[in-house]
């Protein structure tokens, strides 16, 4: 009576035991040791493609695994990667062997780890591949050319190419940036054809790559692999609807030749990068030593840039905008120069564009303006109180918002906004819905006039006048210069100035150096206004400070002596405009 009870309980236990390992979330099966599944439980069926949902997955992991862990008689876990088409499921999977009743049985025991190592595979692609254009980060290959490095190979060569994308800020200033970075993914794949399965292309920032091609058997080989490359970018990106034109300057090292280190060669092609870049772009150069030297002084310049700033030794210039049919001043413009340590006067070629580069132009704008709020008393003895104040501010500047706020900030500031003109180059105006919606406004409501700079050698076409809302053209000296012996010129110049006086804007003639220059647009033209050294070369406010009592009753402005006495002009070797 009593074993027939305990009879009854143990198979109702065992039962109750069997509906708990069916039910159980982890996927769990019992084999003997020939394979044969003795259990699987719900959770498994599914996992295995044993409960006829999809297609059984290939085992063949799992039972080399089970063979494993039944002849060694120790568990073996593994992780288990079961594939439908392109759907990936991973498994973690302990395999334990237990004998029981004189049988050697496998019991496994299975997790779902899908999501977890689909979120650690999307750490991993984050920290060693660009999102963008999937291709490898500047992590891997430098991992890659230390490997390199290491084995140190006595004639193994390999070359490391800097790649940097020619303007690639007005093309996403012109087109936008969803187009822009289409652009990254179509001309890296471009920069990719060819390759083999040992070299390697790395996105390292925004429009810069680096090209590893290993291994290499000379200069020549990559000379020519470069120039195939560049010539594939020649071609136009078809993009939505836009036809977007691209190329990259490009600077190659060669190891060992140009470095023994991976951060030394990704240096030296990035100086070589640079000569090309300042010597008209859209080619390659090879790394050499004359290139070093010129990075050395870029270093110096650019360490005495920052000690300038910080000592405050830039100062100001005022070269004179004159109506040259009356000869009075209408406006100044201010032109920032450099006093280097032993106190000699620098011209902003040497500066200007460095600092735009070191994002420290900012901080030189402000400067200047300081400079003439400081001094403008003396300015307006000088120059009269009506003059317009110009100062220049650079393309890169007029479309950022987070300044272009602060200045316009800063000029209220001074009492006398409506007192100044922002002078800005035309490329200002290539993202011309970004700089009129958002930028003008702040400046039309303090009363501040707008002049567009070296009118003529940007991206400026007569018909791009209408789109652009401004107060003053100055017409770049390219025009000006001999224009009485240029009748190509003298067509262009009318047809600039009649638009630009049916727009309402004034034309200023900038570089005017000669009478028969001044002769020419006073007999000859409508325009009123001109800036140059035939008037005045730019006038050091320090000048007119240590001027004697005498000096100072006689002081006028040049541009009011009469045209007789102006008939040689001025040498442009006695001084420097921006």
């Amino acid at each position: 009576m009593n074993d027939t009870k305990y009879s009854g309980a143990s198979e109702a236990e065992l039962g109750f035991l069997k509906e708990i390992v069916k039910l159980l979330p982890a996927g769990v099966t019992v084999q003997d040791a020939h394979g044969e599944l003795l259990l699987v439980n719900d959770a498994a069926a599914a996992q295995l493609g044993l409960d006829g949902s999809r297609p059984a997955p290939d085992l063949a992991q799992r039972r080399e695994a089970c063979r494993q862990a039944l002849t060694g008689g120790q568990a073996v876990v593994t992780e288990e990667a079961l594939h439908d088409g392109a759907a990936r499921q991973v498994l973690l999977t302990t395999h334990h062997p237990v004998r029981l009743a004189g049988r050697e049985l496998l019991i496994s025991a299975s997790s779902d780890i899908t999501e977890q190592k689909n979120f650690e595979d999307q750490l991993f692609r984050s920290a060693y591949f660009d999102e963008l254009t999937g291709l490898p980060s500047r992590r891997v290959i430098e991992h890659h050319a230390n490997g390199l490095l290491s084995r140190d190979r006595s004639g193994e060569r390999f070359a490391l190419a800097f790649l940097d994308i020619d303007n690639f800020k007005h093309i996403n200033d012109y087109y936008g940036h969803a187009v822009g970075d289409e652009l990254l993914v179509e001309l890296s794949k471009r920069l990719g054809r060819g390759l083999r399965d040992s070299d390697m292309l790395s996105r390292i920032s925004g429009d810069e790559f680096l090209l590893l091609l290993s291994p290499i058997q000379s200069q020549q080989e990559v000379a020519d692999f470069m120039q195939s490359t560049l010539e594939r970018l020649t071609a136009p990106f078809f993009i939505g609807n836009s036809e977007v034109f691209a190329s990259t300057s490009v600077g190659v090292s060669l190891y060992p030749d140009h470095g023994r280190s991976f951060e030394m060669l990704r240096q030296n092609a990035d100086i070589a990068m640079y000569r090309v870049k300042n010597s008209g772009k859209r080619s390659a150069a090879f790394f050499d030593a004359s290139m070093e030297r010129e990075a050395l002084a870029r270093t110096k310049i650019e360490q005495s840039l920052r000690l300038a700033i910080l000592d405050k030794r830039f100062c100001c210039a005022f070269q004179s905008k004159v109506d040259i049919r009356t000869q009075e001043v209408k406006g100044i413009e201010a032109l920032v120069r450099l006093r280097d340590d032993e106190g000699v006067i620098q011209a902003p070629g040497s500066f200007i564009n460095l600092a735009g580069e070191l994002g420290l132009i900012d901080e030189l704008t402000h400067l200047v303006l300081a400079e003439i709020v400081k001094s403008i008393d003396l300015i307006n003895e000088t120059f009269g109180a009506e003059a317009t104040i110009s100062i220049n501010v650079a393309a890169k500047q007029a479309n950022n918002p987070e300044f272009m706020r602060s200045f316009a900030q800063a000029l209220d500031q001074t009492g006398f906004p409506q007192r100044f003109m922002i002078e800005v180059t035309e490329d200002a105006f290539v993202a011309t819905n970004h700089f009129q919606a958002e930028i003008l406004p702040m400046f039309r409501k303090l009363g501040i006039g707008i002049s567009i700079d070296d009118f003529g050698i940007g991206y400026s076409s007569l018909s791009a006048l209408a789109d652009i809302t401004a107060d003053e053209i100055k017409i770049d000296r390219s025009f000006i210069t001999d224009i009485h012996k240029r009748p190509r010129s003298q067509g262009i110049l009318r047809a600039i100035e009649s638009l630009s006086e049916a727009l309402g804007m004034t034309v200023i003639a900038e570089g005017l150096e000669t009478f028969e220059e001044l002769a020419y647009l006073q007999a000859a033209t409508k325009i009123r206004y001109a800036q140059g050294y035939y008037f005045s070369r730019p006038i050091f406010l320090e000048e007119l400070k240590l001027a004697t009592p005498a000096a100072s009753e006689a002081r006028v402005s040049v541009a009011s002596r009469p045209l007789a006495q102006n008939r040689q002009g001025y040498s442009r070797a006695s001084g420097y405009r921006r």
